[in-house]
């Protein structure tokens, strides 16, 4: 069996110590695994092209878990795009795909959820992932802070809930981003509202806002939207209508009103975001007064649940988009200026020219403009090297804060190692850590237990899954029973033990199983059982017979040799009873006196 090529982030301490205790464990199996660490970039580049049999990766967590998730895999946008590809009938690729865009249709909610289980059972009999453990974000304090509530998205951090008991008002945060540790490199990106990297989700989330927030549960809790009802169309679409939210201005002076809210879906919505459903499921989007009327072309269940998500249909302020309010969505799109999609490619249906934001974003030392509860102030860099942004607060926000020791500053800091992080929440000039990636997961361990007199460590319920995906397609992963024997052959318990601090618990599937529709019980188990790893990579029955092959030619051709003998004895046996011996003395008995009487 060739090598496995296992890719993995060399930046990610976690996944780092995973993926040698991974090697160690499949080694024991008769399976040789040859790792490339890569950077964020590199990873994601071989990950897309399918150049790999193992990589790590992560489900998405509400709110996109796991219609939007499974939809991206449609796409070369993520790991499950090439490593599908080797599925076999009935449930190959693009059955699953198909499948996958037809329960997004099912209205019943009894049918939906029998469809999801048609669909991840399916999956689970192909054995395409390796489940490791449930993910859990954490955040940590020092405890002249309190009140902090955690997010329930991997990258919402709620900064706005903390309490000021003792000290400054301003607060400096280390948050976990998409590359870990805080990017002296990249910052905040631009940070303008629509794009994708490298803005951070989490500046994004306290800048902007949606119509609707997701809430606790997977409830939909209204923001820019106060309320909003949902009617039936004759075509078999709906209509959504949005009472939006009065007597709302945007950080630079702009007023929130219907107009606003069309300007930013004409714009994000001129392109096709086919990582996820909803941009292909609306059908059209107006202003009826001051009420924002949205239909679609069928009765498409996330709908609500996907306009919460924190890019790419986020509202800023007209006077940020390339020629204001009036900018044209298709010459002068707010996205990344310089590009142009829609003339062979599949990310717009018509061509578009992007024109981004006044003043390029953050990254391009321009500003930006939401209505969130935070407002982008400045970069401080050395040279070219960011070392901290800054935000305030927005006290005009429509939920304005109370009182006075709610935060009145954020400095996001930038720390160039996990153990430089650790030192300043220890030597008290660093407040807070939220999120996953600053801190290492023993380091955020050993605080919990041996410092809880001056830092609270505080860490959500499993909200995704770290699993491996194995590629389908290729290599030694392209065989289903290979497939079986990784996965009952990595001890996860010894994993969670030893490189995640005891802090997780393992996985059973590809998601969470409080994820919407993802609650059945798979069988078999994705368990760690080494007898039976090495029992199901016993030589194939092929195999089997192809090295015996030589044993049972020897056999036969003795047999037949016992045979022979056999019959040539019973023939004897015969002769002799008759007298006639097959074999005849040399001297005839009367003639042995005569011969001998030499006398």
């Amino acid at each position: 069996m060739d090598p496995a090529d296992f890719i993995f982030n060399k930046d990610d301490p976690v996944e780092s110590a995973i993926e040698g205790d991974i090697v160690s464990d499949l080694k024991n199996v008769g399976i040789t695994v040859k790792s490339r660490a890569l950077t964020k970039d590199d990873l994601n580049s071989n990950m897309t092209a399918g150049n790999f049999h193992l990589a790590f990766t992560e489900s998405q967590g509400p709110p996109y878990d796991p219609q939007a998730f499974a939809n991206s895999w449609g796409k070369a946008d993520e790991a499950y795009h090439a490593a599908l590809e080797g599925l076999q009938a009935p449930n190959d690729k693009a059955t699953i795909i198909q499948s996958i865009k037809d329960v997004q249709l099912i209205v019943d909610e009894t049918k939906r959820e029998e469809k999801w289980t048609d669909i991840l059972s399916a999956l689970h009999r192909q054995a395409t992932e390796l489940p490791i453990s449930g993910k859990r974000i954490p955040a940590v304090f020092n405890k002249r802070l309190t009140g902090y509530v955690p997010g329930l998205q991997q990258y919402d951090y709620p900064a706005h809930t903390i309490q000021v008991l003792s000290g400054s008002r301003t607060v400096t945060v280390a948050p976990g981003g998409q590359g870990g540790l805080f990017s002296s490199v990249t910052g905040v990106g631009r940070l303008d509202a629509h794009t994708y990297r490298p803005n951070e989700f989490w500046a994004n989330n306290w800048v902007y806002e949606g119509l609707v927030e997701y809430g606790p549960g997977g409830t939909i809790l209204p923001s820019l939207a106060e309320s909003w009802t949902i009617s039936d169309k004759a075509n078999g679409g709906q209509t959504y209508t949005f009472t939006l939210r009065q007597n709302v201005k945007f950080h630079d002076g702009a007023d929130w009103n219907c107009a606003a809210a069309k300007l930013n879906f004409d714009h994000v919505l001129a392109l096709t975001h086919p990582w996820y459903g909803m941009p292909g499921q609306i059908d059209e989007w107006s202003c009826t007064g001051e009420t924002f009327v949205v239909t679609t072309k069928a009765k498409y269940y996330p709908l609500l649940q996907e306009l919460t998500f924190i890019r790419p249909l986020r509202m800023q302020s007209p006077y940020r988009f390339a020629s204001g309010a009036s900018t044209n969505k298709f010459s002068e799109n707010s996205c990344v200026s310089g590009n142009v999609f829609g003339d062979d490619d599949d990310y717009a249906d018509t061509v578009v020219t992007c024109a981004g934001i006044q003043g390029g974003g953050v990254s391009n030392g321009g500003n930006v403009s939401g209505t969130g509860r935070w407002i982008y102030t400045k970069t401080v860099k050395t040279g070219d090297s960011i070392d901290q942004v800054h935000f305030a607060r927005n006290e005009n926000h429509w939920d304005p804060p109370t009182g006075n020791t709610f935060v009145k500053e954020l400095i996001v800091v930038h720390y160039a190692t996990h153990e430089a992080v650790k030192a300043a929440l220890l030597d008290g000039t660093l407040d807070a850590v939220m999120g996953s990636g600053p801190l290492k997961v023993t380091d955020i361990a050993d605080l919990k237990k041996n410092n809880r007199a001056t830092l609270s460590v505080l860490l959500t319920e499993p909200i995704q899954n770290r699993i491996v995906v194995m590629n389908t397609a290729k290599g030694p992963t392209k065989d289903l029973q290979t497939r079986k024997v990784i996965i009952h052959a990595v001890n996860k318990p010894s994993i969670i033990k030893n490189d995640l601090a005891g802090l997780e618990s393992p996985a059973e599937a590809l998601f969470p199983k409080d994820a919407p529709y993802c609650g059945a019980d798979l069988t078999p188990r994705p368990e760690y059982d080494f007898e039976k790893a090495r029992l199901l990579n016993c030589p194939a029955p092929e195999e089997k017979n192809q090295l015996q092959a030589p044993i049972i030619a020897i056999i036969v051709v003795l047999a037949f040799a016992a045979v022979a003998f056999g019959t040539v004895l019973v023939v004897m046996y015969r002769r002799e009873k008759t007298g006639e011996p097959i074999f005849q003395p040399l001297v005839k008995p009367q003639e042995t006196g005569k011969d001998m009487d030499i006398a």
